[in-house]
């Protein structure tokens, strides 16, 4: 077993000299009273001197690793704060049906389903991803089991959508999962219906297809292990040093910590246990929640998070919005809790050290939930836990201070904030004046408040350089679309948002997101200086050399150092 950090006790000896010096570099150490550097000095996982090389040349000793940066450009480590590394992956080593198109057509998700089936006559349930729901109503076609029956009428089919808030089943999964006009819809999602019959169409919305799993055997931990195994490796890989997996169970977490004993859990990671069945069912939640999580706790991993679905997603109208969607003037989307529910979850969750992570796509949501974290600050015994408003796709205007003023997180997620097919097929139901404002980064950061990013993978790539880029251009990184979508903000600002930002976010910017004397060595080398190109095209392209957490080396991109836990290119994961 690798040993990834130091456990020697606190009056142990210690060396006089550093494990890790860096030398010959342009860093940049996010630290406004000393922004650049040349050289780092690490021991014991923490930066101990920084300057020019004078400043740390007392500090090198036999043992002490030099290494050489050759004028490359150094950083603070990156922080996603929102992914989902087990969902994207598992359906691979489950060996589940991937469509494997980003926006497929109805004739391709049908040529998939069969081809599929006939490679794998023997499978009982034909379980994948993904359809998208704009490219039915391109084609004038419905999607639902009245569609899915005429392609694949006696083996039971689920598909997800490209957003994970639709799933599209046949009547034979209904019946598996025992699922009639008779059966109420959840607290936390709903079945689209006949109007007339009452009777379901095929189509489950956010939680509602929990039932669909429910009747499906549970992902086993092995596939859960490869899964987080591949995205643990891509993001150290590409300068990840602390993330936040979400929507976990009991075998995620088994899985998780199986990773971390191997040394291969190469970052951090803030696992948030699922409040509620949003995507499958957790069977041991209150175990969990009321102390089993500790279990789990290392230097790398913690469970003191819970992740819920406040409400839905654009496309099938679930979106908790102020005002009614376009088009229709009573509806406005759901809410998947009561305020009451929420406030007094927010509350018992804050007064035990948990974090509260609420997907908020709707401005309403969004509105709510702050309400909620408001009412539950008004009462007594909470430790002011930063809780996390997840996506903050619309917020409104009027709410912005507030995230300052109540201390929660605007993580803004998926990292599509750029003109694509994609958001302009996806997100146009939001309506032109809501899309003006959509991921309003800027207006949170103007109004003194903390916002963070989160790729939210699989609906949107696991690359974090994408977003860094789209923050400051809000244009396609490829130059598909025309014009931008919101407002830019700054390299530097860019560069907070994704790291200081990160570690406020995970309650440690006193102890890393930073490269400051004391801080953990969370360094990246990059390919190139973002300060010295242009964003546009450019620094979503960027290479991560080498990847250090806590000091040690945990990804070389040019195999020069064989103690490295990852070499090479980052994996190809989609």
């Amino acid at each position: 077993m690798r040993v990834l950090y130091d456990h020697r006790p606190s009056h142990s000896d210690r060396s006089v000299y550093a494990d890790l010096v860096l030398v010959n570099g342009r860093i940049y150490t996010g630290d406004p009273g000393l922004p650049w550097c040349q050289a780092l000095a690490v021991a014991r996982g923490r930066i101990v001197a920084r300057g020019e090389r004078a400043d740390v040349e007392h500090l090198i000793g036999a043992q002490t690793k030099v290494t050489d940066l050759g004028g490359r450009f150094a950083m603070p480590g990156l922080y996603d704060m929102h992914t989902h590394p087990d969902l994207a992956l598992a359906p691979r080593y489950a060996e589940d049906l991937d469509i494997g198109i980003v926006d497929p057509t109805p004739d391709q998700v049908r040529d998939a389903i069969l081809a599929y089936a006939a490679k794998h006559p023997d499978r009982e349930w034909i379980y994948g991803q993904y359809f998208v729901r704009y490219t039915f109503r391109q084609a004038g076609l419905v999607p639902g089991k009245e569609w899915l029956d005429t392609v694949m009428p006696d083996r039971p089919v689920a598909l997800l959508d490209r957003m994970w808030g639709t799933m599209m089943v046949n009547s034979e999964a209904l019946r598996r999962a025992g699922i009639t006009a008779e059966t109420p819809d959840p607290a936390n999602g709903y079945l689209e219906r006949d109007p007339v019959s009452g009777e379901p169409t095929g189509l489950l919305i956010d939680g509602a297809y929990a039932l669909i799993h429910a009747a499906m055997p549970p992902t086993p931990v092995p596939v859960l292990r490869a899964a987080y195994r591949d995205g643990v490796h891509y993001q150290s890989a590409r300068g990840v040093v602390s993330t936040k997996y979400v929507h976990v169970c009991e075998s995620r977490l088994n899985a998780l910590q199986s990773l971390d004993q191997a040394g291969e859990l190469t970052l951090r990671v803030e696992a948030a246990i699922s409040w509620q069945d949003d995507i499958f069912p957790v069977r041991r939640r209150w175990e969990l929640l009321a102390g089993e999580r500790h279990y789990y706790r290392s230097a790398r991993l913690n469970a003191n998070a819970v992740k819920f679905h406040f409400d839905g997603t654009v496309e099938p109208r679930s979106s908790y919005l102020m005002t009614p969607w376009d088009g229709n003037s009573t509806w406005s989307g759901k809410l998947n809790l009561t305020p009451e529910h929420l406030a007094d979850m927010i509350w018992d969750m804050d007064r035990q050290g948990i974090r509260v992570i609420a997907h908020c796509t709707g401005d309403g949501a969004s509105d709510t939930f702050l309400d909620a974290v408001e009412e539950a600050r008004r009462r007594p015994g909470g430790l002011g836990v930063r809780h996390q408003c997840a996506h903050s796709t619309i917020l409104h205007g009027s709410n912005l201070k507030r995230f300052r003023d109540l201390n929660v997180t605007a993580e803004f997620s998926p990292v599509s904030w750029y003109p694509s097919k994609f958001v302009s097929g996806a997100r146009s139901g939001y309506g032109k004046e809501r899309l003006s404002r959509a991921y309003n980064i800027k207006g949170v950061l103007e109004a003194g408040g903390v916002a963070v990013i989160g790729t939210d993978w699989p609906v949107s790539p696991l690359d974090p350089w994408i977003a860094l880029e789209t923050m400051v251009t809000r244009a396609n990184p490829w130059g598909e679309g025309e014009g931008r979508f919101g407002e830019p903000i700054s390299l530097s600002q860019a560069i907070d948002v994704m790291t200081k930002n990160g570690a406020w976010c995970m309650g440690i910017e006193h102890e890393a997101g930073s490269l400051e004397v004391g801080k953990s060595a969370d360094i990246i080398v990059l390919d190139r200086n973002l300060f010295e190109v242009e964003p546009q095209g450019n620094i979503h392209s960027t290479k991560v050399d080498l990847t250090f957490m806590q000091g040690q080396l945990v990804h070389d991109r040019l195999n020069e150092n064989s103690e490295a836990v990852w070499h090479g290119e980052a994996p190809q994961l989609w």
